[in-house]
């Protein structure tokens, strides 16, 4: 008999556990406190009580191939950067492929996840849920926690903004240096008469554009810069990522060095912010010492007058209100899961956090190979060592390949090397994508290897929407290059002839 399991919340990892739970021949049941799909990624008008919110204009950080589900690339003709909208749409699409969505119970809240008596040998759970003003419980084999961003904050927070009507003409002061944050001063700045953004420690800026116009991620995700970025001393890293981050412009002239540059955190992805401050449309402030009636006294001792709007874009905690607070703890950005998934002191491995991890890279991959993990875990086909706290935030192809060591899916770039030595090479200097998780092992996908040798397909194809005609004869670049090496070689000669 299939064991079942409960899967509360349907957003991205939601959806990503349902398929994992299917693939492992487990019965799922998924909770979703609201009436659709997509969990943070749905705009709506209207700020949901507990409920993480976005503002209109939301594009995804992270590009489309970096993204998708390991067997589901996205559309071709999708863009890179995806708008919210967008990506719903890719979830929905999701969903209806491998028909996920019977297995969910839209307009039903969890209100407790509690150990059946006889946990310590059945490792069971209750879970009661409401619908419709009606309780009703339900006993599972494991749970799946997918929904734990909860607001905490106070005044307007960036979640309650939606889009930026209703601010013309207005100083506003945007506290935070964060992705919500700049993307709210940029996008205020283009109605207010002058948009201030209070940072405490600054931020490290990237565009979503890399080298030869290519996704950010696409260029910096690879296991050859992931291993280099390991071994080389930390002082040598420091310096490399600051002069490759400054070459697109000088943090310090633009008040936003960080305060501390050896901790390598997560950069803010903004292809505007600098040059909104270079037009003086934004200005970077110190941190906030003090509010009065209509101003703003910051660290440096300046004043601002007149401030009409203060957004505070300072972030979530994480919450869950229907478990035991003794099960899960997170405190100073520290959580007590072993390999960001499971608490440790429980007698049974059958309940799991997805998602409580904030990689330097996409999150839907990072779930996706969480949850395999945990139904396989679930099944008693994978097992678990010692626990150990953690950060929030980690390495991102090294966590995903330790989840794909437990699974038995992490590729091996060497064992390729005499077979498919074409394979192997874009193994280590490819994008480190989630197709790479469907070569070998549980869950194997055929498709895989054609999934890597086309993306560049997929990426080309939202970008090349006007004909061009092939350059007839050689490039110029490539002339030049011939030429000097035909110059080398003639020196060389003549060189030869002298003596």
């Amino acid at each position: 008999m299939a064991k079942k399991v409960a899967v509360i919340g349907a957003g991205v990892s939601g959806l990503a556990s349902l398929k994992c739970c299917v693939d492992e021949g487990l019965e799922p049941t998924c909770f979703e406190r609201t009436e659709d799909i997509g969990g943070l990624w749905r705009f709506t008008e209207n700020v949901e009580d507990g409920r993480a919110s976005i503002y209109q204009s939301v594009i995804t950080n992270t590009s489309k191939e970096m993204s998708c589900f390991s067997d589901f690339p996205m559309p071709e003709d999708f863009p890179n950067f995806l708008h919210n909208s967008k990506l719903l749409e890719y979830f929905r699409i999701f969903a209806k492929k491998f028909d996920l969505l019977k297995y969910i119970q839209f307009q039903t809240t969890v209100l407790s996840v509690r150990r059946c008596p006889d946990f310590s040998s059945s490792g069971q759970w209750e879970v009661v849920a409401e619908s419709r003003g009606e309780e009703h419980s339900a006993v599972f084999d494991g749970v799946l926690v997918c929904s734990i961003e909860r607001f905490k904050g106070q005044y307007f927070h960036s979640r309650q903004y939606k889009h930026p009507e209703g601010f013309e003409g207005k100083r506003i002061l945007v506290i935070g240096i964060g992705n919500s944050a700049s993307d709210i001063a940029v996008e205020l700045s283009r109605k207010a008469t002058q948009v201030f953004i209070s940072t405490r420690h600054g931020s490290w800026v990237m565009s979503r554009i890399s080298e030869d116009g290519y996704p950010w991620d696409m260029v910096f995700h690879t296991r050859f810069s992931s291993m280099l970025r390991n071994v080389l001393p930390r002082s040598a890293l420091k310096w490399m990522m600051e002069r490759q981050i400054n070459q697109w412009f000088n943090h310090e002239n633009y008040g936003l060095d960080p305060k501390n540059k050896y901790l390598m955190k997560e950069p803010v992805l903004n292809d505007d912010l600098p040059s909104r401050i270079l037009c003086g449309a934004i200005r970077v402030k110190p941190r906030v010492t003090e509010f009065t009636e209509t101003s703003a006294i910051f660290a440096d001792g300046t004043t601002e007058q007149d401030i009409e709007v203060v957004v505070f874009a300072t972030g979530y905690t994480f919450s869950f209100p229907f478990l035991d607070p003794s099960l899960v703890k997170v405190e100073d950005n520290v959580v007590s899961l072993y390999k960001y998934l499971f608490p440790p002191h429980l007698e049974k491995p059958t309940l799991a956090c997805i998602g409580l991890i904030q990689p330097l890279g996409s999150i839907f991959p990072t779930v996706e190979l969480q949850a395999r993990w945990a139904t396989r875990v679930f099944k008693g086909l994978c097992v678990f060592g010692e626990s150990q706290s953690q950060i929030l935030q980690t390495n991102y192809i090294d966590y995903l390949d330790e989840l794909a060591v437990e699974i038995g899916a992490k590729p091996d770039p060497l064992s390729f090397l005499l077979n498919d030595p074409k394979l192997a090479v874009n193994l280590c200097f490819g994008p480190c994508n989630s197709y790479q998780y469907r070569l070998v092992g549980p869950g194997q996908w055929k498709g895989a290897r054609n999934a890597i040798f086309t993306q560049k397909q997929r990426i080309l194809k939202p970008l090349k929407t006007r004909a061009l005609k092939a350059p007839s004869g050689l490039p110029v670049s490539l002339l030049l290059k011939i030429l000097g090496l035909l110059a080398v070689a003639v020196a060389f000669l003549l060189q030869l002839q002298w003596f």
